[in-house]
């Protein structure tokens, strides 16, 4: 942070209990060390998460990962499998997990205004047994990420309600903002030609989905 940026004195964790209170014993009680049928039910009707993690050395990263809804597969009401879809290729999320098992997700379901919430820990796996079933236009992930379960709780509305999320009329005019290959253009490549990056990316998101 830069030395000439005023910064108010941050917040301990007893001041922070001040200020905000305590929790009700609902929102404690809502914390299961497993699924149960309502976060099953959910988990087969999502089609996107995000999962957080982070490297020894920091390397914190927050991941999409989306798919047909019930990409993600229960093994059981302890265990889940993320298939791992081709990508970018700098496996920020795998190579933290390889490091530091611990992991966070958040999985959203459009229309739907609570999310679930879920923290446990990582392993990336190559088990095409496991893996079986997860095919897509016919292709099979080679790895997948495996998550033992420690904590899964629905988180309440409010987030989702304060941005209105699903409501059709927040979404922008699609001409408010650049696509992604003007991005890049501008980004990487200033003198380039669009034309030639939008090929690029349409190409990929065409061939290089699955």
């Amino acid at each position: 942070m830069p030395d000439d940026v005023m910064v108010a004195d941050h917040v301990e964790a007893d001041e922070l209990r001040e200020i905000l209170g305590v929790p009700t014993h609902f929102v404690l009680d809502k914390v299961f060390p497993h699924l149960d049928r309502h976060s099953r039910h959910f988990i087969s009707l999502s089609p996107f998460l995000c999962i957080g993690t982070s490297g020894t050395e920091g390397g914190q990263d927050v991941s999409p990962r989306g798919d047909p809804p019930g990409f993600v597969k229960v093994i059981d009401d302890r265990t889940i499998l993320i298939p791992e879809r081709p990508g970018n290729k700098r496996a920020d999320t795998m190579t933290n997990i390889t490091e530091n098992p611990n992991v966070g997700l958040i999985f959203l379901l459009p229309g739907i205004e609570i999310n679930l919430r879920m923290n446990g820990r990582a392993r990336v796996v190559e088990d095409p047994e496991l893996l079986s079933g997860m095919e897509v236009r016919g292709k099979a992930p080679r790895l997948g990420i495996l998550v033992d379960i420690n904590e899964v709780y629905f988180h309440c509305a409010k987030a989702v309600i304060r941005s209105g999320l699903w409501k059709p009329e927040t979404q922008i005019d699609r001409k408010d903002f650049p696509t992604h290959a003007q991005v890049t253009r501008d980004q990487q490549d200033p003198d380039g030609d669009l034309a030639s990056h939008e090929a690029r990316i349409e190409d990929s998101k065409k061939n290089n989905l699955y």
